[in-house]
């Protein structure tokens, strides 16, 4: 979906990191009239060979009609939109939609990310055909800050979901199947997932490389379960899940990917664990054929 035409709207992008530039290069592919700030100027030259305008200041984009962002954190957040260079510093034109957005690189630059969006609904219908361009999947989830709710449930998900297939894949191997046929299995039946297929290569390899790190999904599930106590509601199995990633940090496995969950499984099972050495597939090819990477 594209939204050139007499109502396409002028779009700025803040932050060029591994998400921000994937996403960024994903608008540019649907030919959109767009501007780029980095705070490394360097690592966004390559967008405006594709076509994207640098400039020099967040306050630079205050011209145009929507503005994005993928920046590290909170405060680097703040610093960008209200900072003395920030995007709404200037006192006269501010963009009329700022849009905040996080996730999974190597899932954006396959076109596989799914965005849950909250806000004025006005602003999210305006908004929504530039959304649709950097993802398989929209979903519009309420007013407020209604879309960080959903993505601390999904984080939760995530543990659990990672940490039972920790349990059964020792259990399996413990039982002389290896790693790479037990997963093939879980990811050809009912039970797999775009996120058991993307975990497989490093559950088969041990590539640890971090993606989201233990201490990000501690952080997750911390606010998953102050949520839970603000609204009454249980959650026995999170809370259980919690403690074992508490555990995988003191183990000092949380610096590197949360994947080290089945690590840490291997550990309590007295299971000494070695790379399989397979080629596997972590479903992960774009939906046109490319390798994707930016």
């Amino acid at each position: 979906m594209t939204a050139a035409g007499s109502h396409q709207r002028t779009i700025g992008w803040i932050g060029t990191g591994r998400m921000g530039f994937a996403l960024a290069s994903r608008l540019l592919e649907h030919g959109c009239d767009l501007s780029v700030y980095n705070r490394t100027r360097a690592k966004s030259e390559p967008l405006a060979a594709r076509g994207a305008r640098l400039v020099d200041r967040p306050a630079d984009l205050s011209d145009r009609d929507i503005v994005l962002t993928s920046v590290a954190g909170s405060k680097d957040f703040a610093e960008v939109m209200t900072g003395p260079h920030g995007l709404l510093g200037n006192g006269t034109r501010v963009p009329s939609i700022v849009i905040d957005v996080s996730g999974n690189p190597k899932v954006a630059r396959a076109g596989k990310l799914s965005l849950a969006v909250s806000g004025p609904r006005p602003a999210f219908e305006q908004a929504l055909p530039y959304l649709q361009m950097l993802g398989k999947s929209v979903t519009y989830v309420g007013e407020g800050e209604a879309a960080r709710l959903v993505k601390i449930c999904h984080n939760l998900v995530l543990g659990v979901v990672t940490q039972i297939l920790a349990e059964t894949t020792v259990l399996a191997e413990r039982g002389g199947i290896a790693r790479a046929d037990y997963l093939e299995f879980i990811n050809g039946s009912v039970m797999g997932s775009i996120f058991s297929r993307y975990k497989t290569p490093a559950f088969v390899n041990l590539d640890f490389t971090p993606t989201f790190t233990g201490h990000l999904l501690r952080k997750d599930f911390e606010l998953g379960l102050d949520a839970a106590r603000q609204f009454n509601v249980p959650l026995p199995v999170a809370a259980i899940t919690h403690q074992v990633v508490v555990s995988l940090i003191g183990q000092g496995l949380g610096d590197i990917d949360f994947a080290a969950l089945l690590e840490l499984e291997a550990r309590g099972a007295n299971l000494t664990l070695k790379p399989e050495h397979r080629d596997v597939s972590d479903g992960l090819k774009p939906e046109d054929g490319t390798t994707g990477e930016a």
